[in-house]
């Protein structure tokens, strides 16, 4: 029902509008904005990174080797994700303080960044300004997971089991709410990059013409204003606290007791005991990963790949024992589906180089093409919110399958003279860049669609006292199908050779030549996988019975 009518011109395409966005406002509710808040925070995290990248360009001496070890340090507190989820459920009454503690530590890692632009030689009389920065590099990630873990439990409790009426509400209903719970998490956490994007966009204009003075004082300002960061967590925390008194007093004037009141609201009915399969389990997989990273180790990538693959497993047939056996039998059929189709290869760097190389792309059409994509996949979440709350898991893999197949094309037919024959049948109008730009604006809305309904459904039938801990086991099985992703990329890359111009920055001599022959079989062997793969995950799952979302 939509309150337009029927006989209005415009009538389909108010209803359309009405369905797929306006919806998502009216099912919004107050109760969802606490974690949302966390997850607005996570997304615009992201609007130091051009200004820490040129800090570290222009004032810090630190080598590329040394930056991409510190990368790696950086990564790992979120393979500790898992202890953290079960901590979480143990403590759950106090889970607030966790994102205290994680707001304090990001804010610290901004404060440290802040004292070393505006006085850089007090911050030195303590210790160099790059040991400084280091710290502050790594104490944001630890902030941030932490954060992470509570804002994912939080979005269970936000969605109510009781209605004003102090009712249980129906099942049907409450799935549909822990969709659109999910559906609003992705959309506050690219809105954030959204946003990112458009202050960074404002706070550098014309920055490439001021002196060097100007240039750090509006790095400070960056930093200053990333301040707000930690402050949209803690709010997002308050405000939770203050729904739940405002529910508690209302159901008091309702006449129920403080027993039945507590029963009602309570989304943890009793604390779980500590599991030491998934708290010693979570702390040996950071520890693995640890300890074979830092080491020069042959296969060093796969065996940690493999051995975290084996704790995940086995942290998962942990968690499945408290789950119902209808809800064991979805979980095994769409994890494989998720799994398969999140770890397709993909062709790797050499397409953007070769897309700078020989089709002119620069920096400038690179960012735009960036900031497309963010905003249609916001676009997309309101478009396919429907479709996702909707359809099965096959149906929506399938349709994403094929999607990607047909819009993987266009680029492999620019590297064989697409463009340039478009180029010239409309006059130069639909060249490289046209097609780029409607490739990415068909492609972005579809970036988000496969995850949510998987997480809608974790939300839903997550075991209610160990929401934090299941969330984490289920986070690092689906980012580990992105670490085989990875891998697959680095096999196919040793097949397919792809290497761009690399010229000695005094003499000018070449080093290393392009060689973009043997791109275009790159790409096609990429999308022949990415079509193949999936489609046979979903025939496999139909024949051994197995159930999905």
């Amino acid at each position: 029902m939509t309150p337009y009518d029927d006989a209005h011109p415009f009538a389909p395409l108010l209803a359309w509008i009405d369905r797929n966005f306006l919806a998502l406002g009216r099912e919004l509710r107050l109760a969802y904005l606490p974690p949302l808040m966390i997850y607005l925070a996570a997304g615009i995290s992201g609007l130091t990174g051009i200004v820490g990248t040129f800090f570290v360009k222009e004032y810090l001496g630190l080598s590329a080797e040394f930056l991409a070890g510190l990368g790696f340090w950086t990564m790992l507190p979120w393979s500790l994700k898992l202890p953290l989820g079960h901590l979480v459920d143990l403590i759950w009454r106090y889970k607030a303080g966790l994102v205290f503690l994680g707001a304090g530590l990001v804010a610290l890692s901004l404060v440290i960044m802040i004292g070393l632009l505006a006085d850089r030689a007090a911050m030195e009389a303590i210790a160099p300004a790059g040991t400084w920065y280091v710290a502050s590099t790594l104490l944001a990630p630890i902030g941030y997971v932490v954060q992470d873990v509570v804002a994912d439990a939080m979005t269970v409790e936000a969605v109510p089991r009781v209605g004003p009426d102090g009712r249980l509400l129906p099942e049907e209903e409450q799935r549909l709410m822990h969709s659109t719970m999910q559906t609003l998490g992705r959309v506050a956490i690219i809105g954030g990059t959204l946003l990112v994007a458009l202050v960074n966009v404002a706070m550098f204009q014309g920055a490439e013409h001021l002196p060097q003075a100007e240039k750090l004082a509006i790095y400070q300002r960056i930093y200053g204003m990333a301040l707000v960061i930690p402050a949209v967590s803690v709010g997002g925390v308050l405000l939770a606290a203050y729904l739940k008194r405002r529910t508690v007093l209302s159901l008091s004037e309702l006449g129920y007791t403080r027993h039945e009141i507590e029963t009602l609201t309570s989304t943890q009915p009793k604390p779980p005991q500590a599991n030491w399969w998934i708290l010693g389990g979570g702390l040996l997989f950071g520890l693995v990963s640890l300890s074979v990273g830092l080491s020069d180790v042959v296969l060093g990538q796969e065996i940690i790949f493999l051995l975290s693959l084996a704790i995940v497993l086995a942290l998962m047939g942990q968690l499945m024992r408290e789950m119902r056996a209808d809800a064991r039998a979805v979980l095994l059929g769409t994890a494989v589906l998720i799994f398969v189709f999140r770890a397709m290869p993909s062709p790797g760097p050499g397409s953007s180089w070769w897309m700078i190389d020989t089709l002119g792309f620069d920096q400038s059409f690179m960012a735009k093409l960036s900031l497309i994509g963010s905003a249609l996949s916001l676009f997309g979440l309101f478009i396919f919110r429907r479709f996702m709350a909707e359809q099965s898991m096959p149906y929506i893999i399938l349709v994403l399958t094929l999607a990607g197949t047909v819009l993987s094309l266009p680029t492999i037919g620019m590297y064989y003279g697409l463009h340039e024959w478009t180029a010239a049948l409309t006059g130069g109008v639909v060249d490289a860049r046209f097609i780029a730009l409607v490739d990415t604006a068909l492609e972005s809305p579809l970036g988000q669609v496969a995850m949510v309904p998987m997480l809608a459904w974790i939300a839903h039938s997550a075991p209610a006292h160990l929401k934090a801990t299941f969330f984490a086991v289920m986070a690092s099985f689906t980012n580990l199908s992105l670490a085989l992703a990875q891998l697959g990329t680095k096999y196919l890359n040793q097949l397919y050779t792809i290497t761009r111009e690399v010229k000695d920055p005094v003499s000018g001599i070449i080093n290393v030549p392009a060689d973009y022959s043997q791109l275009g079989r790159l790409l096609i062997v990429v999308t022949v996988l990415g079509l193949v793969l999936p489609l046979a995950s979903i025939l496999v799952v139909r024949a051994l019975r197995w159930r999905t979302v």
